[in-house]
């Protein structure tokens, strides 16, 4: 299954790509597990559909609602998605998987046996030609996230995963896990997304190195400007939702998964934000 150490380096650390080639398609907070089935089999017939192009798939965080790595056990839910995924690895198109909030403890599996490039953000290379900043969400906003960076730092931890890992059994570490997380996987932001949105904005307005900047978490779809030039995007929720994000060199286009088509919501020109028809 996969392709065996393809981004893990000889003495065991990850590694990392610094290109991700175009066209690269973007998804995020899918959160397979509590995801209808509807919605799960419906990204399986898009990840098909983008593999036929594909340069390259971009996960920005939340493909799961929970994931995590047992020595010897991984979660069954969605692995119809998985599959899918490490397909693009098997033909060769590069994967990247930036953690997000409910898919941050895991990795090993993933580099090793599903040939996916999964980073512990944030991440920053070439996306499709584009000079990007990527990175999940959470957490990023001030006052609105102090409380969860306080307690971000302790269930990260390698003794909290230990003691996950060691004590509970798989059944009852994930029923905990779904239980406890139903807040902050079936909201939308309840600034609508602003927040991150000025994060990202003033991200691109203080570097003019960066062309564009790339969030999730929110779980509201963004494509939109700066007053430098660079694009914010935010490829939304596969969670009801079903959109995605293309980037190529001279082009970002937010869309949505339809029935087995695309459904284009804005498209946005390179360096400039000039809306395409």
């Amino acid at each position: 299954m996969g392709a065996p150490s393809a981004f893990v380096k000889a003495d065991g650390s990850a590694y990392t790509r610094l290109v991700l080639p175009s066209p690269c398609y973007i998804i995020s907070d899918a959160h397979l597990g509590v995801a209808s089935r509807d919605a799960e089999l419906g990204l399986v017939s898009f990840l098909r559909h983008a593999r036929k192009d594909a340069g390259s798939l971009l996960i920005n965080g939340d493909l799961f609602d929970f994931w995590f790595e047992w020595k010897s056990v991984i979660p069954r839910v969605g692995y119809r998605v998985l599959a899918e995924v490490t397909a693009f690895a098997d033909a060769g198109i590069p994967v990247m998987w930036v953690a997000g909030n409910h898919d941050c403890w895991g990795g090993e599996f993933l580099r090793r046996e599903a040939g996916i490039d999964y980073v512990m953000g944030p991440w920053k290379g070439d996306l499709a030609g584009w000079k990007s900043r990527v990175e999940h969400g959470d957490g990023l906003r001030g006052a609105a996230d102090r409380k969860y960076r306080a307690v971000r730092p302790l269930l990260r931890s390698p003794l909290a995963i230990w003691v996950y890992r060691t004590l509970l059994h798989p059944d009852w570490a994930s029923r905990l896990a779904l239980g406890t997380s139903a807040t902050s996987r079936t909201y939308s932001a309840a600034d609508s997304g602003e927040g991150l949105k000025q994060v990202a904005l003033g991200a691109l307005d203080a570097d003019a190195t960066l062309d564009l900047v790339c969030f999730g978490h929110s779980h509201v779809p963004v494509l939109t400007t700066a007053s430098s030039g660079g694009v914010y995007a935010n490829a939304g929720t596969w969670l009801g939702d079903s959109t995605y994000i293309r980037v190529e060199p001279e082009r970002i286009t937010l869309s949505r998964w339809t029935g087995g088509a695309s459904q284009m919501i804005t498209v946005l020109s390179h360096r400039g934000g000039t809306r395409l028809p």
